[in-house]
């Protein structure tokens, strides 16, 4: 047997491992279906303690907004509606992106799925860059919780005779904005996460990934990205919109 009849032999062995056994099918799984259960099986446990994680952040919320309703309406009409509602007009559309990459994937369009992802990186960069815009408004009307936190937007004209009352307002309203601080921030974290994530996505879809039929990665980023979108859907009305103004 000459070296190119063997050369051929070997080729042929190799072409035929690899379509038994695709590349990206991980050694420990028998089938691709099988990983992809279990990948998605994963993913969503995953969103499930994120779930858990950010619905005890919420509960905070609304039981210290029960106990001191008037701080915390006043505290939330300090927030600017138009930056809120510009954010969530971002991510909604943001959604539809990421959407519309999943699509491009199982299509194989890698042009249409380098669009996508690209797309949604850069509102996810203008959600965060709003977002900084409303907290450097905060830092500038000294809202940020801790000793130079300015209690004027807080208490009524009424209630600025009482001495003995600006303290447990200025703690109040301080209570709002830590949690306004924590929900957002992480919540800002896992954009910044997110968008990270997305950029490697991208590098690797222009080397021709995730269009030659193994669309799982995109899948579950997927889920991902529309999770934090939808905790904000939750955020924007809880901290913005709802009593807006106070009842006295």
């Amino acid at each position: 047997m000459d070296s190119q009849t063997v050369a051929v032999r070997q080729q042929a062995e190799v072409a035929h491992h690899e379509g038994a056994h695709p590349y990206y099918l991980r050694h420990h799984f028998e089938t691709v279906e099988q990983q992809k259960e279990a990948v998605s099986f994963g993913m969503w446990l995953f969103l499930l303690t994120e779930i858990m994680f950010f619905g005890g952040l919420f509960m905070a919320y609304l039981l210290y907004r029960n106990w001191y309703y008037d701080a915390f309406v006043s505290a939330s009409n300090t927030l600017g509606i138009g930056l809120g509602t510009t954010n969530t007009a971002v991510l909604i559309v943001s959604s539809f992106t990421m959407a519309m990459g999943v699509y491009c994937a199982e299509m194989r369009n890698k042009r249409g799925l380098l669009l996508s992802l690209s797309a949604t990186i850069l509102l996810g960069l203008v959600f965060l860059g709003i977002k900084t815009i409303e907290y450097h408004d905060k830092y500038t009307e000294h809202h940020i919780p801790g000793a130079s936190f300015s209690i004027e937007d807080f208490v009524h004209p009424q209630d600025k005779r009482d001495v003995a009352l600006a303290p447990d307002v200025a703690q109040h309203a301080q209570i709002f904005f830590f949690l306004y601080f924590a929900m957002t921030g992480m919540h800002a974290l896992h954009m910044v996460i997110g968008i990270s994530i997305l950029f490697a996505l991208l590098y690797r879809a222009s080397k021709g990934a995730y269009t030659s039929g193994h669309t799982s990665t995109i899948d579950n980023f997927g889920l991902y990205w529309h999770f934090v979108d939808i905790v904000w859907i939750f955020l924007f009305p809880l901290l913005y919109l709802i009593s807006r103004h106070p009842l006295h």
